[in-house]
């Protein structure tokens, strides 16, 4: 390992960042490396400049890939080898508005029905009706489970806080259905084994690719032809909630997010405000008929 990636590691721990935000800024500097084939301490600012040129007109890259490589670089440049360049403020892509792709109810049903896997049903279930990131789901412990106070003890979830959410019955009763299957004395979705190991003896949780790839089968069998991904849940389970009456508020601490502004997001998507528009709307244009 260089030096120069050793330093930035040390840096990142400092701040406190995640191993996956480790990993995805390390592998930003790795590829702009990789394209001037040279060290980043010889990079120049005229480099950058034509590198992020290149993502944008040539390689055409999504919005997230950009800002991505744009906060791993930044943060070697900026904090390990402390050059402040005006180039950074040019940089950023502008931000999209666009909204999130979201079930309904009997759709969630008709997804949760195909998949044909007893492990996948019930850890996507509780991702869905307890509103988790699919990492959060994944890495679920039985620890974490309060069946006394029905609530899920998320811990270190986005940003490294912890949070409580509720745990729904019928969550509850799969759980712990699927965990007699297995036993292991701490995950709830261990990964799978070589043959002849038992999945109590797992090491690790199952695998977060395991999971996309059993919703996206699923959703194929179920004619559902929206672009769905697993935090698609997460977004089904806050509109559904508002839907339903729960305060905005509540929902916030739910999701865990650090900003209300984030939540509202959701009152975009409900079915109610729709209707109820859409009723006042025809009536205004009945009266004027």
């Amino acid at each position: 390992m260089s030096h120069l990636r050793q330093r930035m590691i040390e840096d990142m721990q400092l701040r406190g960042f995640s191993t996956k935000t480790q990993e995805a800024y390390l592998r930003s500097v790795r590829q702009l490396a990789e394209y001037f084939n040279k060290s980043p301490e010889e990079i120049t600012e005229e480099d950058l400049r034509q590198y992020f040129l290149y993502l944008k007109n040539v390689k055409r890259v999504s919005r997230s890939t950009c800002t991505q490589a744009l906060c791993g670089i930044k943060f070697l440049f900026q904090h390990t080898l402390k050059r402040e360049w005006k180039t950074f403020e040019l940089v950023r892509p502008p931000k999209e508005k666009k909204l999130p792709v979201v079930l309904s109810q009997e759709e969630v049903r008709r997804v949760l029905s195909c998949l044909n896997s007893f492990r996948h049903h019930v850890c996507l279930s509780a991702i869905y009706s307890c509103g988790l990131r699919l990492r959060e789901g994944i890495q679920l412990q039985v620890a974490d489970l309060d069946s006394d106070r029905m609530l899920i003890h998320v811990r270190n979830g986005k940003g490294g806080k912890d949070r409580y959410v509720l745990l729904p019955d019928r969550t509850l009763v799969l759980l712990r259905q699927y965990w007699q299957t297995h036993r292991h004395p701490r995950w709830l979705f261990p990964a799978r084994t070589p043959r002849g190991i038992p999945l109590s003896k797992a090491s690790k949780y199952i695998s977060p690719s395991s999971m996309q790839k059993a919703l996206r089968a699923a959703c194929l069998a179920s004619g559902i032809q929206k672009h769905v991904t697993v935090h698609t849940l997460r977004h089904s389970y806050a509109t559904h909630l508002l839907e339903a009456g729960v305060n905005l508020r509540r929902i916030q601490a739910y999701l865990g997010h650090a900003s209300l502004k984030s939540t509202s997001i959701y009152t975009h998507l409900t079915r109610d405000g729709e209707d109820l528009a859409a009723e006042t709307i025809n009536r205004v244009m009945d009266n004027l008929t």
